[in-house]
């Protein structure tokens, strides 16, 4: 057996652990990183075929915040932002048989038939509506509560439904969308805290916070790769099985001992500094150490389990797709979640005159379409397109098909246990450090501003 002395050991190579191996090695910290996986990347990952480049998991992120232009200024050359072009900003919204502009404004949001007309008068009356006192209040009943039922059904529920698969009526909006609920609690409305907040002096840096929808130019695993390839090779571990974690003062300054399988013979290495990066359901073989109850209130998430599946055209001849894409309410009872028309706003993504879609079904509302046979959810999802889009002759070149069991963390009432489990693991186990999508967030920024700060914090002493 080996015994190796690290300063970190960073558990998962998905891009919250790369990003924190990435500024530890950058600062000059002895790190590894063990992934169970044959590749680095988690959900990430770009495929090539007949001139069409698409996801499998993640399609597009955000710049919002500054920590993600600042690590592509890092990595550039080698990989660069892919800003979407303007039909990123135009979504649409299914109801009655027809896809609808979602009000981009407040002329639009007065003539849209998306809400009833009742609503855009209570929208008026929402500055003055008393600020909300219950910090687990859901996504659904705050916005019910500030601008009514049809705001709920024809505008959040299917944000949510595009963001987090989730219902919107279980997902607590502190945790969930923190922005949103900020905006309330601090101004007392979502109308006066954006004015508020857009008046607000900003920062030159901040400023590079767009929050414009973005990619990576040649597929966002160009990003990953990128990460890999700067922490060095030698530096991550593939294929590491058995891993475990516990608490050890063998050497002087080393407060963790972290065993592993690789390559059929076990190592182990002695730390100062172990961050973990996976899912909460490959927590408690890693910590076993922890009391059953903490493990409990650590592992207690629900996760969306979500179909991708990848429509390719040669030659696009259907409705104009000139948009982000489509999403779908769960009040027009569709059996997809929405579909992104990936190749209007992202260049070089399907050949010439073809198109490149993304289609989503399943999610905490239908988690049993994950069962179903590639057959059935081939003919599932084109009956479905067919039927959005009135026609009946489309036919794609290809599709792919992508599963995701634990696709996306739903920060549900259990968030405020699990965020107070973290907190007491981590003060009574200094060293120890319960990172990735299980809290702070689900988007690539949220993980890549994480992984910056799990790095700073470390490199600098103050966790």
């Amino acid at each position: 057996m080996q015994k190796i002395i690290k300063d970190v050991v960073i558990i998962g190579a998905g891009l919250t652990g790369l990003t924190t191996a990435y500024y530890l090695r950058k600062n000059g910290w002895d790190t590894i990183v063990l992934e169970r996986d044959d590749r680095t990347g988690g959900s990430i990952r770009t495929f090539r075929r007949d001139g069409f480049v698409y996801e499998s998991g993640p399609n597009t992120g955000s710049l919002s915040c500054p920590e993600v232009a600042e690590l592509f200024d890092d990595l550039a050359p080698q990989c660069s932002i892919e800003v979407a072009n303007r039909q990123s900003k135009r979504r649409m919204i299914y109801k009655n048989g027809k896809f609808r502009p979602l009000p981009s404004g407040l002329w639009q949001a007065v003539n849209t038939p998306l809400f009833r007309f009742r609503d855009k008068i209570r929208i008026l009356g929402e500055p003055f509506r008393k600020r909300g006192n219950n910090p687990l209040e859901t996504v659904g009943d705050m916005v019910i509560r500030r601008m009514g039922r049809s705001f709920l059904d024809y505008a959040v529920d299917p944000f949510i439904g595009g963001i987090y698969a989730g219902d919107p009526s279980k997902l607590v909006t502190r945790y969930a969308l923190p922005k949103l609920w900020a905006l309330e609690q601090k101004s007392g409305s979502f109308v006066k805290g954006a004015i508020r907040k857009k008046r607000q002096p900003v920062s030159e840096r901040d400023k590079r916070a767009t929050r414009e929808v973005m990619s990576v130019v040649g597929g966002l695993q160009n990003l990953t790769d990128a990460l890999s390839g700067k922490i060095g090779q030698e530096h991550i571990l593939l294929e590491v099985s058995n891993i475990s974690v516990r608490p050890s003062d063998e050497i002087p300054n080393g407060r963790w001992m972290v065993s592993a399988k690789v390559n059929g013979e076990f190592h182990q290495w002695y730390v100062r500094y172990v961050v973990s990066t996976v899912g909460t359901y490959a927590l408690p073989p890693i910590f076993s150490f922890l009391g059953g109850k903490i493990i409990d209130s650590l592992t207690s998430m629900m996760y969306a389990k979500v179909v991708q599946v990848v429509l390719a055209f040669k030659t696009w001849k259907g409705m104009s797709l000139q948009s982000f894409g489509g999403l779908i309410p769960y009040k027009e009872n569709r059996t997809i979640l929405g579909i992104l028309f990936i190749s209007s706003f992202l260049q070089n993504r399907a050949p010439e005159n073809g198109a490149l879609m993304s289609v989503f079904i399943g999610g905490t509302r239908h988690p049993e379409y994950i069962k179903l046979s590639d057959q059935e959810i081939t003919n599932m999802v084109l009956r479905e397109v067919h039927e959005l889009m009135h026609d009946p002759n489309l036919t794609p070149d290809f599709i792919d098909i992508f599963r995701h069991h634990y696709a996306i963390p739903q920060y549900e009432k259990s968030t405020k246990e699990r965020l107070e489990a973290i907190e007491k693991v981590q003060q009574e186990n200094p060293g120890l450090i319960i990172a990735g999508n299980l809290r702070d967030g689900i988007g690539m920024a949220d993980r890549i501003r994480q992984g910056r700060t799990v790095a700073d914090g470390i490199h600098m002493g103050t966790i």
